[in-house]
């Protein structure tokens, strides 16, 4: 009997192991075997491998680059599904374009955008009788001749002789009433275009959306170069003018997230955020909840400065991992500890981030939606504004996500409290020793960073700077020879994320313009039996219920944005109620992309660390979603409502 550590069964037969080698380089020619066989090469492979696993230092933050982590391959489904997302979107738009009639767009009136009122232009006039004399005296004669008196007579007389005034109606003209604010865009396509080429814009929005969200979803083409064929699309089908359309690059708050990645740039390459997440693990991390508190602080002082959660992830990666190994997990030995640590680490990268208006790029977006529904001058809502909402409730959320995960979901053991390895932390203190001092450089990126934070936290206290300008200030300082800290080469700004989220704000400029999304939401309420007599909670629970859950499908937090953000102000409008209370809870469930691998970059990236299966972040991220829903539905009756937001769902 012949055994091979690489063969599954053994082999009782040297010619059967011969036809069972073709791949390891075995010829066979009538029984006869030619070449060098590869089986020995793999031999020596497989003794190589174990001497690297035997070699491994599970301590050694650099066994945990980003580059050395295994990568997360696509499925069988998505490759089917890239392939098929390029011909799909061409079909769809050919189709909703040049093909089908769509009735909820034919069935549109002029008098569903330019509402129409009574305007008088002249007033009722009074025109007066002339008084016939002889009539009248003859009047008098007879009533003396009846028997009345000659006094009552004359009065008689006087009277029927009063000029009896005519009443002529006022005179009354139907013109145009100013348009509502939310649709003031589409007005004004039609006085400039016509009725025609209006409902020809909204052919063209739908087909141009509709084709955008297949390739985005299937990912069969890069998402910047969809956003790229959208910008297109909307100029050359007319549904927006060229200036408007490739003015989405330079849009405010499109400058704020590029001057945010230079500042993080600046933390980045000074090490100040390295050494800040270091600094909090040794001096908390003595003890198991001690860890986890270090990276709840640590994760929401980096959300503050860094708008990027993949940014984060990578920063507190090496980190988290050498922690999970002091504590016994590593080398695809899961427990609890590791578990936890990684799943909650996810958990606390997005929630984080939604305490911030710069948190994200998503964030941004949505703000500079629900701004430009408002009529806001600066483009979008106010970084106070956010913060008042958001910060407290996500402070919230990671204490509770702590408590779920280490106490009910994944329970740690009293013997995993405790570090397995010796001299674990001093790893970590070695670490931190060999980045020396802080240097000028870190001392002067801290002292840029906490004063752009203090003026976006003063804003409309202090002074009147908006948070871009903020922002500008910030990154110039950091940028100027002598002064800062980073060169032009050293800032890290991922331009194809620029160039999606300018493709997601000309999606937002062609909407305006077409007001689709009001149309479609009269359509679905309509066919749903929703009127103006449902109550406000039934469709605030609707819609922060679709926002949430849609992230089980959804792999891009910047798309949920453009489809969910625009349908909560439409609903909001067609209901009369004020646009913050129902599309400003919607912003505020952004950044739960957590429960499954394929939700967003940082879930794909820490899923392959190997501490955990789709059912442990399923079961945890699911749970927390639940949890979120919850707490959006508290917020608005409590806080949204204190802050004026709101006037309270159910009480």
């Amino acid at each position: 009997m012949l055994r091979f550590p690489f063969l599954r069964e053994p082999c009782y037969n040297p010619l059967t192991l011969i036809f069972r080698l073709p791949k390891y380089g075995i010829i066979t020619i009538k029984g006869v075997v030619f070449g060098q066989p590869l089986f020995k090469t793999k031999l020596n492979q497989m003794e190589q491998e174990n001497k690297k696993q035997a070699a491994f230092d599970p301590l050694d933050m650099n066994n945990y680059k980003i580059e050395k982590l295994p990568k997360m391959e696509k499925s069988t489904f998505e490759k089917w599904m890239a392939r098929v997302g390029g011909p799909l979107a061409i079909i769809a738009f050919v189709l909703v374009y040049w093909v089908v009639d769509i009735p909820f767009i034919d069935n549109l009136k002029e008098s569903d955008f330019i509402p129409v009122e009574e305007v008088v232009v002249a007033e009722p006039v009074a025109e007066v009788a002339e008084a016939v004399a002889p009539a009248a005296e003859g009047v008098a004669m007879e009533s003396v001749a009846e028997g009345v008196t000659v006094e009552a007579a004359e009065q008689l007389g006087e009277a029927e002789t009063q000029p009896v005034p005519e009443v002529v109606p006022p005179v009354v003209e139907k013109k145009a009433a100013k348009p509502d604010e939310s649709i003031k865009k589409a007005v004004k396509f039609i006085e400039d275009n016509g009725w025609d080429d209006f409902t020809r814009a909204n052919y063209a929005m739908l087909a141009i959306f509709i084709a955008a969200i297949i390739l985005w979803i299937t990912e069969s083409i890069p998402n910047y170069l969809t956003a790229l064929l959208v910008i297109l699309g909307l100029v050359l089908t007319e549904v927006t003018t060229q200036k408007v359309a490739f003015a989405t690059l330079g849009h405010p708050v499109m400058w704020l997230n590029i001057l945010s990645f230079v500042l993080a740039s600046m933390l980045v390459k000074t090490r100040v955020a390295k050494r800040l997440a270091l600094w909090f693990v040794l001096k908390f991390g003595h003890s198991a909840s001690g860890v986890f508190f270090s990276f709840l602080l640590i994760n929401v002082i980096l959300s503050a400065f860094i708008s990027a959660t993949t940014v984060k992830a990578a920063i507190l990666l090496p980190i988290f991992m050498v922690v999970a190994a002091v504590y016994g997990a590593s080398q695809g030995n899961r427990n609890n500890f590791g578990r936890n640590i990684v799943l909650q680490n996810l958990f606390q990268v997005n929630i984080g981030a939604s305490g911030f208006l710069t948190g994200s790029g998503a964030n941004l977006l949505a703000a500079a939606l629900i701004g430009g529904a408002l009529g806001l001058e600066s483009g979008s809502i106010s970084y106070t504004d956010w913060f008042a909402a958001a910060f407290p409730l996500a402070i919230i959320l990671l204490v509770i996500g702590w408590w779920v995960g280490v106490k009910i979901i994944f329970p740690i053991p009293k013997e995993q409290r405790r570090p397995q390895i010796e001299g674990g932390l001093i790893r970590l203190r070695e670490e931190l020793d060999s980045m020396g001092k802080m240097t000028t450089e870190e001392y002067k990126s801290v002292a840029i960073f906490v004063g752009v934070l203090g003026m976006w936290a003063t804003t409309d206290i202090l002074h009147t700077i908006d948070a871009t300008t903020v922002a500008f200030i910030g990154a110039v300082v950091a940028l100027l020879p002598g002064v800062g800290v980073v060169k032009w080469n050293d800032v890290d700004i991922p331009w194809h994320l620029m160039l999606f989220s300018a493709g997601a704000y000309a999606i937002g400029a062609g909407l305006d313009a077409t007001a689709l999304p009001k149309t479609m939401v009269d359509v679905m309420f309509n066919s749903l039996g929703i009127t103006e007599a449902t109550p406000f909670w039934v469709l605030y629970v609707l819609l922060t219920g679709m926002m949430l859950f849609s992230a089980l499908l959804f792999q891009s937090k910047t798309m949920r944005a453009l489809i969910f953000v625009p349908i909560a102000i439409g609903v909001a409008q067609k209901f009369g109620y004020p646009i913050m209370s129902l599309a400003f809870p919607v912003a505020l469930l952004i950044e739960h992309v957590y429960v499954l691998p394929f939700n967003s970059k940082p879930a794909a990236l820490l899923y392959t660390t190997n501490h955990y299966s789709w059912s442990d972040t399923f079961k945890y991220g699911f749970t927390m979603m639940l949890i979120g829903w919850a707490m959006i539905m508290l917020w608005g009756e409590t806080v949204l409502r204190w802050l004026g937001h709101t006037n309270g769902l159910f009480f």
